[in-house]
């Protein structure tokens, strides 16, 4: 079973590092995974994203607002305003990851300059990307280190707290011998027994 997971997981950053170089469009359709799924459903975001496809480019707000609404997204008024708005950002993004290799300059960018996008999505959205120093930190991360009494509960995730329990899966990962990309699969897999984008 071990063997089995781990081969998942190492196929699932493969793919995720085979996605750095991908056309504009595939990148932006990533991003609007990461705000779609942000509060909301991982499996019935990326159904959305798959059938709304490139026209993540293209199509108005309110038309967009309506096929969201149609495939069932909690959110579809605000998300769509969120890909509306990166979409404006997108050659800028483009160009950034392009030319910057600092991870956590890229993530500070999206975070001021695309709205929707937390620490969480802004990380999600580079891991998915290849990008592999960065930690996803959700509900389901903080229960298993709750858990496991390695942190309090948080009564909220603040910049500050969120870069104090990235440094501490850092740590944890670097004692694995692992990136916290890989760690971020694991966690998700003890959490949840799947391996998701």
């Amino acid at each position: 079973m071990e063997d089995k997971v781990r081969r998942v997981v190492e196929a699932r950053i493969k793919e995720f590092e085979s996605l750095r170089n991908s056309p504009r469009k595939d990148l932006f359709k990533e991003l609007c995974f990461c705000i779609l799924a942000a509060n909301f459903n991982a499996e019935k975001a990326w159904r959305i994203v798959d059938e709304i496809g490139d026209n993540f480019l293209s199509l108005p707000k309110d038309e967009l607002t309506e096929s969201l609404k149609k495939l069932g997204h909690r959110f579809p008024k605000s998300r769509a305003e969120y890909i509306i708005h990166a979409r404006k950002n997108l050659d800028k993004l483009a160009e950034i990851l392009e030319t910057v290799d600092d991870e956590f300059a890229i993530r500070e960018w999206l975070v001021k300059n695309v709205k929707g996008i937390g620490y969480k999505e802004a990380s999600h959205f580079l891991r998915n990307i290849g990008f592999k120093n960065l930690s996803i930190i959700d509900f389901h991360i903080i229960d298993l280190l709750v858990r496991y009494g390695l942190i309090e509960r948080p009564r909220s995730l603040t910049r500050r707290r969120y870069l104090e329990i990235e440094r501490l899966l850092r740590r944890i990962s670097e004692e694995l011998g692992i990136s916290l990309a890989e760690l971020d699969l694991y966690l998700w897999y003890m959490e949840t027994g799947r391996i998701l984008k």
